[in-house]
């Protein structure tokens, strides 16, 4: 049987280097996000605008015109909620640091049971409870990680703008360009080009799943689609009634 290949190595050497490096934040969640509202919100201009029948300059119009505005909208509220997220870590460290502080025996009492629920017991239980609250800093990292759940890798919340902004634009601007070249087919080209940057997503986003990298991009693929489908047959729609 034939060994799968493994993330890292583990051998004692290998294990003390990565574990004497601080956890590092990921910023892979916020190019995903920025390039899938990205490309669904351009291309959803796109079909819309061509399904009324309007020109083709109106289309580079109202497209680049998403692009910027909503490219700063989405990366504006990323950055305000990874703030709050920092904010949020920051109040409940306080919060932790000040409890171990004033109720010291009843915060030791939360470790005891936290490690109980983890099949510690007797001897090896308070041994372990005396190890983890004999250092403040190591406790409240402790009761943030079980009793809140927080990471430990904190992410900067300018990075996850300037991610979330770069993938709206990157991935946005591709429903444009063959409006920009002025193909005579844009609009079929435009749906294939999108379609294949809905299925690179996609397949990018199985990283955070145990969903295979092809049933990831099929998925993110027909939500796109189906979200610029609506948008074509609205305004054709629109284009029918109004005129």
């Amino acid at each position: 049987m034939t060994e799968e290949t493994l993330e890292h190595e583990h051998s004692p050497s290998a294990i003390a280097a990565r574990l004497a490096e601080p956890p590092s934040p990921s910023y892979l969640r916020d190019w995903v996000l920025g390039g899938i509202d990205g490309a669904v919100t351009t291309f959803a201009i796109v079909a819309g605008v061509a399904g009324a029948g309007l020109s083709s300059k109106v289309i580079i119009i109202l497209g680049v015109a998403n692009l910027i505005a909503d490219g700063i909208s989405m990366a504006a509220g990323n950055y305000s909620g990874v703030k709050a997220e920092n904010d949020d870590y920051r109040r409940l460290r306080d919060m932790e640091r000040r409890h171990i502080s004033q109720t010291p025996d009843g915060e030791r009492e939360e470790v005891r049971q936290i490690l109980e629920k983890k099949g510690f017991r007797n001897e090896d239980l308070e041994r372990a409870v005396q190890t983890i609250t004999a250092n403040d800093e190591r406790w409240v990292d402790f009761m943030l990680t079980e009793e809140f759940g927080v990471p430990k890798a904190e992410r900067s919340s300018l990075p996850a703008a300037i991610y979330t902004f770069a993938a709206f634009v990157i991935c946005g601007a591709v429903p444009l360009f063959p409006y920009i070249m002025i193909s005579s087919n844009s609009l079929a080209i435009a749906t294939t080009a999108t379609a294949v940057v809905f299925f690179l997503i996609g397949s990018l986003k199985s990283r955070w799943s145990t969903a295979r990298w092809w049933s990831s991009g099929f998925e993110t693929l027909t939500i796109g689609l189906v979200a610029a489908a609506s948008a074509y047959l609205i305004g054709n729609l629109l284009e029918r009634v109004v005129t």
